[in-house]
């Protein structure tokens, strides 16, 4: 079984986020990159499924050359290879439009990536990707399982969970839950040293199409003071949860 890992590189949580350019472009400068978070778990089923299974794992992803060091650490933590589609995305359809490429060239059972990244929180790449492949598509899945060419996924809804069976090929956009936190792969010593010598192949973009473009940013407004009321102030604070918060 072929399974190809989508895999994005975005600011870690830490990170302080600027604008620059009169705020229509992100400042990169001083950022701490990793993999999407969700995108991990995606990462951490397929190595499972790798060491159960026999499956070769191929990591992607859509960017430039400063996306390496986190390509090399999804290697590190058990990917057999990975390709870099050298383009910096400017949208979902640009994106899905070339992980789909290499995917129908790549002959792939099974693709496996995180609902959403953590940046942009847009979440059409999985289900793009599954359109232009014709293959079924489940979305925020939190459990998998692969037997032979049919593939098992829960996903939650509201109020409860679905499972779902579809035939192999397909796309699964997984979430948290879709391995256990305790589960994900920390890269040890050995790992990093054997991601050096792994493949990582470079493909040029078949298309510069973009439909969608960014036109400016603003960041989250500051909190407003915390105003204190005394306890044996109620009158005052149903006034100012009525009038300023609004919330009643």
């Amino acid at each position: 079984m072929k399974i190809l890992v989508c895999i994005s590189s975005v600011p870690d949580t830490t990170s302080k986020i600027n604008f620059t350019a009169d705020k229509s472009a992100f400042d990169k400068n001083g950022i701490q990159w990793v993999i999407n978070p969700l995108d991990e778990f995606a990462l951490t089923k397929a190595v499972k499924l790798q060491e159960s299974q026999g499956a070769t794992v191929t990591v992607i992803n859509v960017g430039d050359a400063a996306t390496e060091p986190v390509i090399r650490k999804a290697l590190a933590i058990g990917a057999n290879d990975a390709v870099r589609v050298n383009l910096d995305p400017k949208d979902s359809y640009s994106t899905a439009k070339e992980i789909a490429s290499v995917a129908q060239n790549g002959g792939y059972d099974l693709i496996l990536c995180g609902k959403e990244s953590i940046d942009y929180n847009g979440g059409s790449v999985p289900g793009m990707v599954a359109q232009l492949l014709n293959q079924p598509f489940v979305n925020a899945s939190v459990g998998l399982d692969v037997n032979g060419s049919e593939a098992t996924a829960v996903r939650e809804i509201e109020g409860g969970k679905e499972t779902i069976s579809v035939k192999l090929p397909a796309v699964i956009a997984g979430q948290k839950g879709l391995v256990d936190e305790k589960d994900l792969i920390i890269p040890n010593m050995r790992g990093i040293m054997s991601a050096r010598t792994k493949p990582l192949q470079v493909v040029e973009p078949t298309s510069s199409e973009v439909k969608v473009q960014g036109v400016s940013y603003d960041s989250v407004p500051p909190r407003a003071a915390v105003k204190m009321v005394s306890p044996d102030n109620l009158d005052e604070l149903v006034r100012l949860l009525h009038e300023e918060a609004k919330v009643i």
